[in-house]
């Protein structure tokens, strides 16, 4: 299985040469028939004979190869195409008959075991009843034959020998089924990924520039010191981000909680919007601080695009983060927040068993973005 495809990769030479093997190994046991058939005093009988159990072989292995294909590929067997080969089969079995004598009776061994391996159960059944009978009915019936109870047991054994074969087969194809599917979801986890970090870190950074850019733009006539220094802030968050996608393209971009409140505090002052921060931060594992890292980021974005706010607060406890504002609020009281970033923020909550909530403030105003731990990790 190539996981970078998501496809089944060819067998090897090896592989296909055992499975010739596995398909011809069993035709020594035509040697009987074959050995009658080579001891016929008359010619046409001998060339017959023979010639019959060679083509009876040849399409015994083209058989077996051929539905083995398909179950490598998880392709089904054609219903249809293998009654009419077992058919066709059978009837070359049968041709070797003036060759043969009796002795014929061992093709029914193979046409059986095809059957088990091509036919669904029921069918396959049958066939194998009828193989398995017609020696013990043709001993009785044509004059001049013995019982035949060896090509019996031979049929019930080659029958239950092949249905192994054929649910292994089955087993192997279920199994190469789900490594294609768990490539397949591979590749589309990791496209996920890729696309979930480069939204929320560029996101982001692009906001505060656009916002900067904005404000250098209104103060170059008033205050050109300020705004040489909000340009060279642009500059400075072009180069950060920058930097935070060649991590991220390297993935081992770090994200902190400390380092976001900084820069939620820059981008708010850029937009002319209060920042109400905590003073201190509560000791918080690597992955909690990550994770409220990521809130502040994506609260902070949104609250700079589209609130409209006056005021940004931003709190945190050892259980719970929260970005709220005084702006407009959801769209609707029941909002619950689709946007990709906050898609990408509940995924990361998710495996934390943590819970990312979205609406309006308690008192009914703004909106407020919490992620915090469940009720079972508290």
């Amino acid at each position: 299985m190539d996981l970078s495809t998501g496809q089944p990769r060819p067998a090897g030479r090896h592989w296909r040469f055992t499975g010739w093997l596995l398909a011809a190994v069993w035709l020594f046991f035509l040697n009987v028939p074959l050995s009658t058939a080579l001891h016929q005093p008359q010619p046409w009988r001998r060339v017959l004979g023979v010639a019959a159990l060679v083509a009876f072989s040849v399409g015994y292995v083209l058989l077996f190869q051929w539905a083995r294909r398909l179950r490598q590929a998880l392709l089904p067997v054609p219903v249809g195409r293998a009654r009419a080969a077992l058919v066709l089969l059978l009837a070359v079995g049968v041709a070797s008959i003036p060759g043969t004598g009796g002795d014929w009776l061992a093709t029914l061994v193979y046409v059986a075991a095809l059957a088990v391996f091509l036919l669904p159960q029921w069918e396959a059944l049958a066939v194998v009843v009828l193989c398995a009978g017609s020696p013990v009915l043709a001993s009785r019936l044509v004059p001049g034959w013995g019982s035949e109870s060896t090509i019996f047991f031979a049929v019930l054994l080659a029958s239950f020998a092949m249905f192994g074969v054929s649910q292994l087969a089955q087993r192997n194809s279920e199994l190469q089924a789900a490594q294609r599917e768990i490539g397949r979801l591979a590749v589309a986890e990791e496209r996920a990924r890729a696309a979930r970090d480069l939204h929320d870190i560029l996101g982001h950074s692009l906001t505060v520039v656009a916002i900067k850019a904005e404000l250098a733009g209104r103060l170059i006539e008033v205050d050109r010191e300020r705004a040489a220094a909000e340009i060279a802030e642009v500059e400075g968050l072009a180069r950060a981000a920058l930097a935070d996608v060649r991590q991220t393209v390297g993935a081992y971009r770090e994200v902190t909680l400390a380092g976001e409140l900084a820069g939620a505090r820059s981008a708010l002052a850029a937009a002319g919007i209060a920042a109400d921060l905590p003073a201190e931060l509560p000791e918080l594992p690597g992955e909690w601080d990550r994770l409220f890292g990521w809130t502040v980021r994506e609260g902070v974005t949104n609250v700079v695009r589209h609130s409209g706010a006056r005021c940004c607060t931003i709190r945190v406890r050892p259980d719970r983060a929260e970005v709220s504002d005084d702006g407009r609020g959801p769209s609707t009281p029941d909002a619950d927040g689709a946007g990709y970033g906050l898609v990408g923020l509940r995924e990361r909550a998710r495996r934390l068993d943590a819970v990312v909530t979205v609406g309006r403030r308690p008192d009914g105003t703004g909106f407020l973005l919490r992620v915090h731990a469940s009720e079972e990790t508290r």
